[in-house]
């Protein structure tokens, strides 16, 4: 009777045991990674760095209980008073699915060409060279549909919708199905233009047009334009406006001169003595300004966030 006693309380730490071996293997034969990885060890002995650099000593539970008792007698005099900072360095960021995907599936850059959602992407059209940027309204589809037919099939096309009106395009210009929308009442070209053409989405383009929609285009030729603009270096450009034509007062800078391919201007020399006055600052009005890919980034940066009416 005492052994068989014996045997059944036994039997309770076995059966314990080899349920937490079995477990054991099991766990180790099918390793998940479901945490980042941690910059020190877990342990305040182990080797995995100081507790003070470690990313979770602050932030998590774990850091809480082991980071007050052992930080202290880990470091020297300075913080033991508490007068020193405690610098906080930051996990490193863990693989993404990104590692498992085929090439070519995650990107660091995308367009605005506009793709099928259905057959081969084989046989998509070739995404454009350029990018032509309206800010429009549906009153004025007259000049746009003539702003539009200046440029070639190697441009794509994004039109800002400041009025909601986005169906009737389709519905009157074939070209409409083949561009980009976008619709936001009462915005005007920059305000959509620091919110939808981030650098990374208009990288691919050698140059951006960003125009207004009321331009007159009788004399104009998108490519050729190009051509003058690479031949002389310019990163911002906009084509000269015809003075004989048209009632606005116009800015002698953005004034066509007769007898040269381009004109620019430029501070002169001139220290910046006072940030109200030319040349620290200075209103151009750029009706139709064109970027190469590089200006387009750095003036991407510049442009306000809540910027409603221009940019200076």
């Amino acid at each position: 009777m005492e052994l068989a006693r014996t045997r059944m309380k036994a039997s309770p730490v076995l059966t314990a045991l080899f349920a937490a071996a079995v477990g054991f293997f099991v766990g180790v034969s099918f390793p998940v990674d479901i945490t980042p990885k941690l910059q020190c060890g877990l342990l305040p002995w182990s080797r995995g760095g100081d507790p003070a650099n470690c990313s979770f000593s602050h932030s998590s539970t774990l850091g809480r209980l082991w980071g007050a008792p052992f930080r202290n007698s880990s470091t020297g005099a300075p913080n033991a008073t508490g007068s020193a900072p405690v610098v906080e360095v930051a996990a490193a960021k863990p693989g993404g699915s990104e590692r498992r995907l085929p090439p070519g599936i995650v990107v660091s850059e995308s367009d605005l060409h506009l793709r099928r959602l259905w057959g081969s992407p084989r046989e998509d059209s070739a995404a454009g060279k350029y990018l032509l940027v309206l800010a429009v309204g549906y009153a004025e589809r007259g000049n746009v549909n003539a702003t539009v037919h200046k440029f070639s099939e190697n441009f794509d096309i994004v039109l800002f919708h400041y009025d909601g009106r986005t169906t009737e395009w389709d519905e009157e210009f074939q070209w409409s199905k083949k561009v980009a929308h976008v619709s936001a009442r009462k915005q005007t070209k920059w305000w959509f233009a620091k919110r939808f053409l981030h650098p990374s989405v208009v990288a691919p383009y050698d140059y951006v047009f960003v125009w207004d929609e009321d331009l007159g285009v009788d004399n104009f030729a998108a490519e050729p334009y190009l051509d003058i603009v690479r031949r002389h270096g310019l990163e911002i450009s906009q084509p000269g406006l015809d003075t004989t034509k048209g009632s606005a007062p116009m800015y002698d800078i953005t004034a066509r001169k007769t007898g040269s391919e381009m004109h620019k201007t430029d501070a002169g020399g001139e220290h910046c003595w006072d940030v109200h006055k030319r040349p620290c600052s200075g209103f151009v009005e750029m009706m139709a300004p064109v970027f190469s890919r590089d200006a387009w980034r750095c003036v991407w940066h510049m442009i306000q966030v809540c910027l409603i009416g221009a940019h200076d």
